[in-house]
């Protein structure tokens, strides 16, 4: 007669199964919370400054682990307390040592004497927030823009200026919502 190992045909109590579906849950919000608190955190658009590329209301992820060093057309979120709206969403123009010029005739950017190629633009650069050209990004710090150059408070206006970069709080890598946006950022 063939051995029947005990508990093996026997179901499982439904307090067991209640107990396994909450450490399952338990541990899956353990883990979303270690990512979105180590590797990525969330943020939200605020405003048209970076039309087309982001909306208003957009739920964004920023990799924030290891990303210390910002390149050019980079995304990022920055820590601004001095302003009313506390983060904003740019993208970097320029790093330290370079020099930053802007013709509001023509609407060209230009960085270290090349003008900039941005397809991701609205329009062209014609508002004038009152920080003088050409300017030289200092050490430590960004030169950033939203895309939405006429509709956009950022590195042109001195309330803004020059990002310290300790201020970056991340680089935009995914878009969260709408659902039907989700997806990465480029």
């Amino acid at each position: 007669m063939e051995k029947i190992e005990e508990g093996s045909r026997r179901r499982k109590s439904p307090m067991w199964e209640a107990y396994e579906w909450v450490e399952t849950a338990v541990v899956t919000i353990g883990v979303m919370l270690t990512i979105f608190s180590l590797l990525v955190r969330p943020a939200l658009v605020n405003g048209v400054s970076m039309l087309p590329t982001l909306r208003d209301g957009e739920q964004l992820a920023l990799w924030q682990v290891g990303y210390h060093d910002p390149d050019y057309g980079d995304i990022v979120v920055v820590d601004t307390p001095q302003l009313e709206e506390k983060v904003i969403v740019k993208r970097v123009i320029g790093k330290a040592g370079d020099t930053i010029d802007i013709n509001f005739q023509t609407g060209e950017v230009r960085r270290n004497g090349e003008v900039l190629e941005e397809p991701y633009i609205k329009e062209p650069t014609a508002l004038y927030e009152g920080v003088d050209f050409p300017v030289q990004v200092p050490e430590g710090c960004l030169f950033v823009m939203g895309d939405n150059r006429n509709n956009s408070k950022d590195s042109r206006n001195p309330e803004i200026g020059m990002v310290d970069t300790r201020r970056v709080m991340g680089k935009v890598v995914f878009r969260l919502l709408p659902l039907n946006k989700i997806g990465p950022v480029e």
